[in-house]
C-alpha cells in the first residue's frame, strides 16, 4: 500500500481521529502499559538518550512548574526541550524548544515517516506524542528537557526516561478511575517515577505519605528531599502589571528577596518551592544555575515558554480570569484566590467532563455566583443542562449555553469580573 504524504492540517486530523486521545474520549484511550512506548523508542533509535532530563509528576502544578524550571533553564543558557499536555489551542504547544513550538513539518514528517509502525502498533495520541517530542528533542540538540508526565507516573508513557532529578509536586485524589481511590494508591502511581540513584524531590509535604516516599526512595538508593520542609515563602504580594513579589526563605533565612513572578496564582506560591527544590537538587550534583537566571527566568516565565490557562487574565472591564483548576486541590486554591479580589458579583462559566463529580466541583466555588454551563466540543463533555441540574444539588443557579463562547458573551455582558473554569477544556472553546 502507497502511503500519500500528509499536509500538516491532515496530520493533525489524522492524530486526532485515527488515535485513541484521553482528553477526548477518556478511558478508553488509557492504556496501562508501556509496551507501545518502548516499541516507538525502539523504533526510533532512542532518542531520550541523547539529553538529559527532569522528570515531572504530580496532581497539581507540575505544568506551571515545568514552565518555570524551563524558563529558568533556557534564561541560563541551556538548549531547553519542554512536553507538557494538554494543549489549550494549537498542538505544537506540547512540545517546544527554547519556547518555540515544534515547527508544522516537524510533526508532519515525524508522521509519515513512522505511518507503518502507527499502523501496526496503533498506539495512543498521547504515545505517539511522547515518541514525537523525544526525536524533536533529540534532532534539536536540547541540552536539557522538562518532561511532565500525563497522568499518573509509573505506567505514564513519558516514564522510559532517566532523569538527573525527579520531582513529585503533590498528591490528591484525581483520575481515581485509572490510578486509585485513595492518596496512599495514587502516590505509589506517581512514585513509580523515582529511579535507581536518580535524586527525587517532593513538592509539597504531606505527612501521610512520606513514609511511603521515603520508603521507595529508600529501595531505588535515591536521596530524597521534602522540598517544603526546606524552602517557604514568607512574603508575597501581587504586581499591578501582573505577576507577584516573593520572599522566599531556605531553611528560615531568607534565600530570594523581593523575587518577580510572571504568574499570578497563589498555587505559584507552592510551584515555587517544588521548583527551588529542583535547583537545590541539581546543584548538589554540580549543576549551578546563577541567581540572576533564576529570577529572570521565573520573571519571564510567560513570554518564554508560552504558558497559558494558569490564573490568566485575558480580559479586563469586565476582568475575565482563566485558571485551569479541574479537581478538588485546584478549585480549592481558586477559592482562595477569589477571596483576595474586590467584586460587586462573581460570574463563573463552568464545564467539565462526565467522569467529574460536577456537583461537588461547584460546591467548591462561591454560591453566590451567577453560573453560566457549557460544555466544549469533546465527546467527554458534560451536558450543560446536566450542569444545570447538578448545581441545583449544591444550592447554585444558573443557565445553560451550547458553546463557553456563548456563555462568555453573556457574562461579559453582565459582570464585573468572570472566571472560566474548571480545567482546559471550556477555555479552549470559549
Amino acid at each position: 500500500m502507497i502511503l500519500v504524504h500528509m499536509s500538516y492540517q491532515e496530520t493533525i486530523k489524522f492524530l486526532y481521529e485515527r488515535l485513541p486521545m484521553f482528553q477526548r474520549i477518556g478511558k478508553a484511550a488509557y492504556k496501562a502499559s508501556l509496551n507501545n512506548t518502548l516499541a516507538l523508542d525502539r523504533h526510533t533509535g532512542h532518542p531520550h538518550k541523547n539529553f538529559s532530563s527532569i522528570h515531572i509528576a504530580g496532581t497539581n502544578g507540575k505544568g506551571s512548574t515545568s514552565h518555570m524550571l524551563a524558563s529558568v533553564f533556557a534564561r541560563a543558557g541551556y538548549a531547553t526541550g519542554l512536553y507538557t499536555s494538554p494543549h489549550m489551542k494549537d498542538f505544537r504547544e506540547r512540545i517546544r524548544v527554547n519556547g518555540a513550538p515544534i515547527p508544522e513539518e516537524a510533526v508532519t514528517d515525524f508522521v509519515n515517516r513512522h505511518r507503518k509502525i502507527i499502523g501496526t502498533l496503533q498506539p495512543s495520541f498521547f504515545e505517539i506524542t511522547v515518541a514525537m517530542a523525544f526525536d524533536h528533542f533529540a534532532t534539536s540538540g536540547v541540552d536539557v528537557a522538562v518532561v511532565e508526565t500525563g497522568m499518573g507516573g509509573r505506567l505514564d508513557s513519558t516514564n522510559i526516561i532517566v532523569p538527573m532529578v525527579s520531582l513529585i509536586t503533590n498528591i490528591g485524589l484525581d483520575h481515581t478511575r485509572f490510578l486509585g481511590d485513595t492518596l496512599d494508591k495514587i502516590a505509589v502511581e506517581k512514585a513509580g517515577i523515582i529511579k535507581p540513584g536518580v535524586p527525587v524531590v517532593i513538592g509539597e509535604t504531606q505527612p501521610d505519605l512520606k513514609e511511603l516516599f521515603s520508603a521507595k526512595a529508600l529501595e531505588n538508593g535515591s536521596d530524597i528531599m521534602f522540598a517544603g520542609d526546606v524552602f517557604s515563602v514568607q512574603h508575597a504580594e501581587w504586581t499591578p502589571g501582573g505577576g507577584q513579589v516573593v520572599d522566599l526563605l531556605k531553611s528560615g533565612n531568607l534565600l530570594y528577596g523581593g523575587l518577580e513572578v510572571g504568574l499570578d496564582g497563589i498555587c505559584q506560591r507552592s510551584n515555587l518551592v517544588s521548583v527551588l527544590g529542583v535547583l537545590e537538587a541539581l546543584g548538589q550534583q554540580g549543576l549551578i544555575i546563577a541567581d540572576r537566571d533564576v529570577r529572570e527566568g521565573l520573571k519571564h516565565v510567560r513570554e518564554a515558554t508560552g504558558l497559558r490557562g494558569r490564573w490568566e487574565v485575558i480580559g479586563k472591564e469586565p476582568a475575565v480570569v482563566c485558571d485551569a483548576a479541574h479537581n478538588r486541590e485546584g478549585l480549592i486554591q481558586a477559592a482562595l484566590q477569589l477571596k483576595s479580589m474586590k467584586y460587586k458579583k462573581l460570574h463563573i462559566i463552568f464545564g467539565t467532563v462526565d467522569d467529574k463529580d460536577a456537583a461537588a466541583m461547584m460546591g467548591l466555588l462561591p454560591e453566590d455566583a451567577e453560573w453560566y454551563f457549557a460544555g466544549a466540543g469533546i465527546p467527554r463533555a458534560m451536558d450543560p443542562g446536566l450542569l444545570e441540574l447538578k448545581a441545583r444539588e449544591k444550592g447554585r443557579k444558573g443557565t445553560a449555553f451550547p458553546s463557553p463562547g456563548a456563555a462568555l458573551d453573556a457574562a461579559r455582558a453582565a459582570a464585573d469580573i468572570v472566571l472560566m473554569t474548571p480545567g482546559l477544556s471550556v477555555i479552549i472553546d470559549a
